[in-house]
């Protein structure tokens, strides 16, 4: 059974960095792509990044990808997501997911293409 554990969620000023991990377990974890979404109060859940299963290609939301940063170690079966100039604007609910892909170097951004959730750690940024 595949097992996503989040942690590194607190709260920080505005300004700071937070660094994110997610430890995998249950899974050939090197066969799956990961992504990182985010729920606000009173919002939908989106799309923050994701990274290829050999952690080649990245991709971003557009207003993000200047301050947020996903990575992977596959050894360590884990994915972390490294924030920084955090806005308040950022506090949320984030999830880690995986999808099974068989390309190697193909992300997905869709919450439909991942069948595998965290239970989310709580990013809270005060201003």
């Amino acid at each position: 059974q595949v097992r996503l554990v989040e942690s590194g969620g607190g709260v920080v000023q505005a300004g700071g960095s937070l660094r994110l991990s997610c430890a995998a377990s249950g899974l050939v974890f090197s066969n799956y792509a990961m992504g990182w979404f985010r729920q606000a109060p009173g919002k939908e859940r989106e799309f923050v990044a994701g990274i290829s299963r050999s952690g080649s290609s990245t991709g971003y939301a557009d207003s993000l990808k200047a301050r947020f940063t996903i990575s992977r170690d596959n050894a360590e079966t884990t994915v972390a997501l490294q924030m920084n100039s955090l806005k308040p604007e950022d506090t949320a609910v984030y999830y880690c997911a995986a999808t099974a892909t068989w390309s190697v170097n193909s992300l997905h951004s869709r919450i439909m293409d991942y069948n595998a959730w965290g239970q989310g750690t709580q990013v809270t940024v005060s201003s």
